[in-house]
Formats: C-alpha cells, sequence, structure tokens
C-alpha cells in the first residue's frame, strides 16, 4: 500500500480516538467490532452519524443526560417512531451552536450508519430487536448525470496543454502546472480512477511495459488497471519533466521533497484532494462554464464513454472498482437509458418475413 494511504489511515486513526472521546462506552465496542471488515474513514463516518444521533437522544428522549452517558440499554428503548423523528430533525438541527442541513443522501448515509450500529448489537444478542429493519429508508430522487461530451474531453485536454482561457494570474502558474495538469486529466478520463486513488500513486506505481499503474482502492484492496498509449503518452511527458525538474535543481525542483509521489503540488510535495478539485474546476470553467465538473464528473463520463463502447454494464463496474454492479447503474443512469434504446426494436409483434408465428 502507499505511503499516502498508511499516512492517510494513521491520521483518521487519530481522528476516530477523539471522537470516540466524545461517545458512550459502546461507541468504542462498536468500532472495534467492525474493524476487521471496514477502513478507518468508514468507521470514522459511522461515529460521526452515531455522534449526531446520540446528540439528538440526549435532547429529545433521554433529556438531561449527557450524549457520553447512554449505553445499550437505551439503545434498546428506541421505537421506530425515535428514528423516523431522528430523520426528520436531520432537515435542520443545531449542535454546539452551528446550524446543519442534511439533503436526501446525508439522511441516507445516517440512516445507513444507524442500521449497521443495531444490527451489530442485535447480532451479538445485547439487543433483543433491531429496530431499524421496521424503518423505511429515506427516499432518493436521482440527479441528472453530469459528464463532459466527447467534444468537451478534447476541449479540456487543449485547454490543460494551452491554458488561452485562463486569466492572468492562472496563466503565470500554467507554465509550471501544464504538463501535469494534462497527464492528471488524462489518468481521469482514461481510466475513471477516484480522486483518492489519483493522489495516492506513486511513481513506481507507474508502468510503461505493458501500460499498467497498481492502484489501491476504495476499501484498501489493490487493483491493476491499463491505461491506452495517448493516455501513456501524456504520463512519459510528465514524468520526463518531472525528472528534469529534479535533475536539473530549478526553483520548482529545488522544493521538491516528496521523491515517490506521482503528482507533485507547487510545493513539491503530493497533490492533496482538495488541490485536485480546483485544478479540475479551473479547466472545466474554461471549456464548460455551465456544468459544475468535478473529479468525480470525469469518472462519470470515462464511466458512460465505456459503456457506451462495451455495451457490458459489468465490465464497467469492474474497471470502476464498483463491487455491486447497482452502483455502476445508480450513478451511471444514462447506461440504462441506452439499454432502453437498444431493445426497443428487439421484439417483434407481427413477423413480416415469417407466416405469421404459430397458430
Amino acid at each position: 500500500m502507499s505511503s499516502y494511504f498508511d499516512e492517510r489511515n494513521e491520521k483518521t486513526l487519530a481522528e476516530i480516538d477523539a471522537v470516540l472521546d466524545t461517545l458512550p462506552d459502546f461507541a468504542r465496542e462498536f468500532n472495534v467490532g467492525i474493524s476487521m471488515r471496514t477502513m478507518p474513514l468508514t468507521r470514522l463516518g459511522y461515529l460521526r452519524d452515531i455522534r449526531v444521533f446520540c446528540d439528538y437522544l440526549s435532547k429529545k428522549k433521554f433529556k438531561g443526560t449527557d450524549p457520553a452517558d447512554l449505553t445499550v440499554d437505551d439503545l434498546a428503548k428506541v421505537t421506530p417512531a425515535d428514528v423516523e423523528a431522528f430523520i426528520d430533525y436531520l432537515s435542520s438541527y443545531t449542535v454546539n451552536g452551528k446550524k446543519h442541513i442534511c439533503k436526501e443522501h446525508a439522511k441516507e448515509r445516517k440512516v445507513s450508519s444507524l442500521r449497521t450500529l443495531f444490527k451489530y448489537f442485535y447480532k451479538r444478542e445485547k439487543l433483543g430487536n433491531d429496530v431499524m429493519t421496521k424503518v423505511d429508508s429515506p427516499k432518493i430522487h436521482l440527479k441528472p448525470i453530469v459528464r463532459l461530451d466527447v467534444n468537451e474531453v478534447a476541449d479540456i485536454l487543449d485547454e490543460a496543454e494551452s491554458g488561452d482561457s485562463l486569466t492572468g494570474r492562472q496563466k503565470s502558474f500554467h507554465d509550471i502546472t501544464a504538463v501535469r495538469d494534462e497527464a492528471m486529466l488524462s489518468l481521469f478520463l482514461g481510466t475513471g480512477i477516484r480522486i483518492s486513488e489519483c493522489v495516492g500513486l506513486d511513481r513506481n506505481d507507474i508502468n510503461f511495459e505493458d501500460n499498467s499503474f497498481a492502484v489501491t482502492r476504495k476499501g484498501g484492496n489493490t487493483s491493476v488497471l491499463y491505461f491506452s498509449e495517448e493516455v501513456a503518452d501524456a504520463l512519459r511527458r510528465y514524468i520526463d519533466w518531472l525528472d528534469g525538474q529534479i535533475t536539473d535543481k530549478t526553483p520548482f525542483g529545488k522544493r521538491i521533497y516528496d521523491r515517490d509521489a506521482l503528482f507533485i503540488s507547487n510545493k513539491g510535495g503530493r497533490m492533496t484532494p482538495r488541490a485536485v478539485q480546483l485544478m479540475v474546476k479551473k479547466y472545466a470553467k474554461a471549456i464548460t462554464p455551465f456544468k459544475k465538473i468535478t473529479p468525480h464528473k470525469l469518472r462519470s463520463t470515462y464511466g458512460t464513454n465505456l459503456y457506451h463502447e462495451t455495451h457490458d454494464i459489468f465490465v464497467v463496474a469492474d474497471v470502476l472498482g464498483h463491487k455491486d454492479v447497482n452502483t455502476t447503474r445508480k450513478h451511471y443512469a444514462a447506461m440504462s437509458e441506452d439499454i432502453r434504446k437498444d431493445v426497443v426494436n428487439k421484439v417483434k409483434l407481427r413477423d413480416k418475413d415469417g407466416d405469421g408465428g404459430e397458430q
């Protein structure tokens, strides 16, 4: 696993400890119990959602009780109506003087965290029943899929190369970042990797002998993905340029202190997810200002284009690293639309070339 992911996990574990200090004892037991099958980031998300739920219980159901003093016996007293009231509460609530608003997907995630919590203690026979089996998930309305059109894919790569539409200040940095940005955009659009997978890449993960690279996927598994010769050319240009920066000791090269990372920031260290988001936004705004394009939308673009070429949703799910093909269908709804279009003439009502069928 990349040192980037080791460092990220170490930081996340420290955050988990800080959150656990504010939670009941059962949260620590829960965290340990699921640690063998979940990544630290997943557990941190669960615990943050559970903290909101415990805060709600201390305010509404067990008034006067400190959230940290709640017990599993208190969880046993939670009813489906309590959970439904909690879901409604999430629409607008305040914690430590800060107002929060949860929309559909945020509510769904918190309900999912509670399902995992109650199921855990029910399976260990510390709860007589699993109240969450009687609670419906919030209704989710699928949003239109935003992605780049074919011509926009070419345009954003051209813009990264030329910088013609950038502002004056952006152009002053473009001479330094152009080769890197074109390589990174090519990798996103040519492989569909996630932003965390991209920033976690090390130089030795890239193998030009067979145009492959090792990537640490969501969940911690390592996979080998492949890229086209077009992507390979962009990566070679960037790595050759980067080697020159290091060996020639230019002003930029002197600041390079992370010699393992593939994508280096202007300051010389591994690029952060936030820096990548801003980079994508900069070029996307120049070529398609009315679309909110993010690294994930570049992933959507690749996934949709791959489906158009293969018409095999299972191949798309495998390449994108989706464990469940339904995830692929949900995020790439345009695929389902294409399937419906493709089959429209498959079923014949009358066989005009035959004898009309069996009598």
